[in-house]
């Protein structure tokens, strides 16, 4: 008699080990879509992909496009509409999303800048939501979007509240760090160098790390218990009219909503 619980080949394809094997797949259909560099993808680009036969990789693509969760075009598949209302479903229940966009409004400064609210996702942030007081500054980071913290004030901000051996751990010295512009961070090891100055004044820099001509200021939100998320606040401004004294003010504001967020109490 054959062992039941003889362990599954690779020829099973991705979540043959899991309890719900459809929704492991479903899901990482969902994230191959967004990763793709063109938004699009074939039945044979996801067969591949989840490592399963065709028929049944077909059925799972018709069961995700009936419930709206992607799209067929022709003989390509995107990202369905539906996913925008269950993600603007879950920002609109964040207590601090909601007390972001009111206080932006309100802040004498922040209320003409840019400003964005993310969470540490490893050693990327994902932006949650975006305060457009700036039109001129509107080609940084949009809502979702993920972003390497070694390219960003508010990845650095975050990053800097670890603890050392975290840090090490995440970031060796000789660890390549993506690259968008020449001032851009290129090793663990450089990185490192700027935590503690973090620390010690209370918010993070970046100058022209990730967008050529942009500065960005951020700083961390203090963290609701033990399990609360690790959020960040930063704001964006050009480069060519950013000064020192418009820098603190923007700060000063970033740290009133930060204790704002961070209170139970609102």
């Amino acid at each position: 008699m054959a062992d039941s619980r003889a362990p599954r080949t690779s020829s099973d394809g991705l979540g043959s080990a899991s309890p719900a094997p459809a929704v492991t797949r479903a899901a990482a259909v969902l994230e191959a879509l967004a990763a793709s560099s063109t938004g699009r993808l074939t039945l044979s680009d996801l067969s591949r992909e989840l490592g399963i036969p065709k028929s049944s990789t077909s059925n799972l693509l018709l069961a995700l496009e009936e419930a709206r969760l992607i799209n067929r075009q022709g003989a390509d598949f995107t990202l369905g509409r539906k996913l925008v209302e269950l993600g603007a479903a879950y920002l609109s229940r964040l207590d601090e999303v909601q007390e972001f966009y009111r206080f932006c409004e309100q802040a004498p400064t922040l209320s003409g800048e840019t400003v964005r609210i993310a969470m540490l996702d490893g050693t990327n942030v994902i932006y949650l939501a975006r305060y457009e007081g700036h039109p001129a500054v509107r080609l940084t980071s949009n809502i979702g979007d993920k972003m390497p913290v070694s390219l960003c004030a508010v990845g650095k901000a975050l990053i800097a509240r670890l603890h050392d051996h975290d840090i090490e751990e995440m970031f060796p010295d000789d660890t390549e760090l993506p690259v968008l512009t020449p001032k851009s961070l290129r090793t663990g090891a450089d990185f490192k160098k700027q935590l503690p100055v973090i620390r010690e004044q209370g918010y993070a820099f970046e100058d022209e790390e990730s967008t050529t001509g942009v500065v960005c200021l951020a700083v961390s939100v203090p963290t609701r218990g033990a399990h609360g998320p690790s959020l960040g606040l930063s704001v964006t401004a050009l480069k060519a009219t950013y000064s020192a004294e418009q820098g603190a003010m923007m700060v000063k504001e970033l740290k009133e909503l930060a204790r704002s967020l961070g209170n139970p109490m609102g």
